[in-house]
């Protein structure tokens, strides 16, 4: 059987259970294949590992790979870097085909260099959260915390 592993060069980041907080949250966070600057996306993967988080990155990815990633690993939060500017087109198939696997129950979160005037499309088009540029990381794990615990 292949592995999201062997497919798709992800690795997940572990770090000790946190104590006493419940199961860890569990994070696919892609960049695309046209998309090379991972530089924002590492800093993100790193701080959700800091917060106690399971982050498998998918680094020159399709789309269908972060969603069979996602499926691989049952994560909580599918999530999307994107610095090039075709984050309209591509979230919008990310987050169809995330439908189609019947994964619309997984908190889907995209950021990177979104024009303020993108965000309604790309919550009209199925994300949960969209964040810009000069978003603190810690509104990002505050944002997944509170979302998935309510879930």
């Amino acid at each position: 059987m292949t592995t999201v592993r062997d497919t798709t060069r992800g690795r997940p980041l572990n770090t000790p259970e946190p104590a006493g907080k419940g199961p860890r949250i569990k994070v696919v966070l892609g960049k695309m294949r046209f998309d090379a600057h991972d530089v924002g996306a590492r800093y993100i993967m790193r701080k959700l590992v800091d917060a106690g988080m399971e982050v498998v990155f998918i680094r020159f990815a399709l789309v269908e790979e972060l969603v069979d990633a996602a499926v691989q690993e049952d994560v909580h939060v599918i999530g999307l870097s994107s610095l090039t500017g075709g984050h309209l087109s591509v979230g919008k198939d990310l987050a169809d085909a995330v439908e189609a696997a019947g994964l619309g129950d997984r908190l889907l979160v995209i950021g990177g260099v979104i024009a303020d005037d993108d965000r309604a499309s790309l919550k009209a088009a199925g994300f949960d959260g969209v964040f810009g540029p000069g978003t603190k990381a810690e509104t990002i794990v505050d944002f997944i915390r509170t979302n998935v615990t309510a879930a």
